[in-house]
């Protein structure tokens, strides 16, 4: 009588310890508030042409419209598959930091005060968020890298 065991990574002893690391680590109310906060932020920043009142400027308006969906989404899928998608939160910083150079590298010249308040402001929380976001996976590996020490 022989017994075989699992075949495939996803029954890997260290994968299986991540996933429970990770879930651990989203259940936190600190690691929701960052996701909860995302979203918000992504999602003012697609509407926030209209909001704000700079839809005149298409290329930003379509600009903002795309990357602040694209945020929520992205940050809105990491927390409940954090152990595999921790990356995601990588692209979000470089969405972030676009949002914040976009007024002027989209809007060819018009600088309008509104736009680049709201595209800077709106941008470095979104990069601050996608950086705890990233954080708090950093912090989920380096406490696997310990409990195996």
């Amino acid at each position: 009588m022989s017994t075989q065991l699992p075949k495939g990574m996803e029954h890997h002893p260290d994968i299986l310890a991540l996933r429970e690391h990770a879930e651990a680590v989203t259940s936190t109310t600190g690691a929701q508030g960052v996701e909860a906060l995302a979203i918000c932020t992504g999602l003012f920043l697609a509407i926030s042409p209209w909001v704000v009142g700079f839809s005149e400027f298409p290329g930003l308006t379509i600009s903002n419209l795309v990357l602040g969906i694209a945020f929520a989404v992205l940050m809105a899928g990491y927390g409940p598959a954090f152990g595999r998608t921790h990356a995601r939160a990588w692209a979000c910083v470089v969405i972030g930091a676009w949002t914040v150079i976009a007024p002027w590298a989209v809007n060819g010249g018009a600088h309008v005060r509104r736009t680049i308040l709201t595209n800077v402001i709106t941008g470095g929380v979104m990069t601050c968020l996608a950086l705890a976001a990233v954080g708090l996976a950093f912090t989920g590996m380096t406490g696997m890298a310990r409990r195996r020490d």
